[in-house]
């Protein structure tokens, strides 16, 4: 699309400019957004697409359990300003005072097993992944997590302190608004910040984060206990359901900063930082002041927007994250139907068809190399537009006589479990990663 470009600037002088000038005049940067390309413009069609669904299902009655039930349900309920309003911190309060009563580490274990399961990662990660060495099988990973800012350089690096300065704020609004005494809040803060510079400074950079074979560290479920021994692992596991014999252990070292942090931190400031993690999972999900809070630092500070998206957005957006596929088999049925799909899934099979003929003519590759080659080309399962099995959600409760974050609380649990489940059990290779409706420049394959 020549429009899209700047002939008036010489590529030679500024190349950004000339390949996106026109596209920039034409696409002036919303408010709501820190960029806007392409991508997003679809974003944008699906997502009134998608509202569009919403709101019809919205003035219909439901069959309670159904999926229709689900979906809308929890598209009034972020929708509903008036009741998220007048609840304030309510949903999350018996949640905080459970942390910030701790009366001995020993209480650290279930709260901090629940908070995985639900609503973060503090101290760490954990998670089933294909075995790197053993690609058929699932395997548990643990791996460093748990900084509120999300990057280590934001809290060590000293242009970043502006930043830092800008959490800091933000920790001490999500403090007050939790209810927390407003004499306690500046040492509320300071300890968030000590904690989780430690963790920081004891994290693997994003370039060392590269080097997957540094990430590979198998150990046994009783070595693994025996290392990291200032939680009660076992007792974390049952709480999640986890029985493993081994594990992956991706950065051990900072597994023994975690462990050393939390024998020695004083309770108090631990609470602190479990308390803080808290609220911060939960504010998207509350009155207008936390998520105003959430957003004046993660929107506004972090990414550079101006104004938060509508509300109708943020609400569209939970059912079409929580039920991906439900809302996926709705929306093919409507703008991707079977026939497309099939039409799609020929052109992939020629395009298959025309490279195992290119490698067959290929003049500097063996015969070996190209049996080779043709095994790994058949051997590819090709995923076109939406699963052949959708994702079964009977399971899932969504009920409106709960807050709105309870409810994505539960569906938080749900997930987490349903993840779990697939430890040690072989790689379905037959499940999606990703929504039929999500907008991704990606043709998926994956080796059978």
């Amino acid at each position: 699309d020549l429009t899209s470009l700047d002939p008036a600037i010489a590529p030679s002088e500024d190349f950004y400019q000339y390949a996106t000038g026109g596209w920039q005049v034409k696409n002036p940067l919303k408010p709501e957004y820190a960029r806007f390309g392409s991508f997003d413009m679809l974003r944008d069609n699906n997502e009134a697409r998608i509202n569009e669904l919403f709101s019809q299902m919205a003035h219909a009655k439901a069959e309670p359990g159904s999926i229709n039930q689900k979906i809308s349900d929890l598209y009034k309920m972020g929708l509903d300003s008036a009741r998220l309003n007048a609840e304030g911190a309510a949903p999350i309060r018996e949640a905080m005072d459970k942390i910030l009563n701790m009366r001995d580490k020993q209480e650290l274990t279930p709260v901090i097993a629940e908070m995985q399961m639900t609503v973060g990662s503090p101290f760490f990660g954990f998670g089933p992944e294909a075995d790197l060495m053993d690609s058929k099988v699932n395997v548990l990973y643990v791996s460093q997590a748990g900084i509120g800012m999300g990057d280590r350089d934001y809290y060590l690096d000293e242009e970043n302190e502006q930043l830092r300065t800008a959490y800091r704020e933000y920790l001490s609004k999500l403090f007050a608004l939790s209810g927390v005494a407003e004499a306690e809040i500046p040492a509320a803060v300071d300890a968030v910040m000590r904690i989780e510079t430690e963790m920081a400074r004891n994290m693997r950079s994003n370039v060392e984060l590269r080097d997957m074979v540094r990430m590979y560290n198998p150990a046994t479920t009783d070595e693994f206990v025996a290392a990291y021994d200032a939680i009660d692992w076992k007792d974390a596991f049952r709480t999640a359901g986890i029985e493993i014999d081994r594990l992956i252990v991706c950065q051990p070292e900072y597994m023994e900063a975690v462990n050393r942090l939390i024998k020695e931190t004083p309770l108090a400031d631990l609470r602190y930082y479990l308390a803080a993690q808290y609220a911060s999972a939960a504010a998207p999900y509350l009155s207008d002041d936390f998520y105003a809070a959430s957003f004046d630092f993660f929107g506004r500070v972090m990414s550079g927007k101006q104004e938060q998206k509508p509300r109708w957005k943020r609400a569209m957006s939970v059912p079409n994250g929580i039920l991906s596929e439900a809302v996926g088999e709705m929306y093919v049925a409507k703008y991707f139907p079977a026939k497309d799909k099939e039409r799609m899934l020929g052109l992939v099979k020629n395009l298959q068809t025309a490279l195992g003929q290119h490698i067959a003519a290929l003049d500097w590759m063996s015969d070996a190399t190209k049996a080779k080659a043709q095994e790994k080309l058949a051997a590819f399962t090709v995923k076109i537009g939406y699963p052949d099995k959708w994702k079964d959600y009977s399971t899932l409760a969504i009920d409106p006589s709960k807050s709105y974050f309870e409810n994505i609380v539960n569906a938080s649990l749900w997930y987490t479990a349903d993840n779990i489940s697939k430890l040690g059990k072989p790689v379905d290779k037959d499940e999606w990663h990703m929504s039929p409706q999500t907008v991704n420049c990606l043709l998926y394959t994956s080796p059978s």
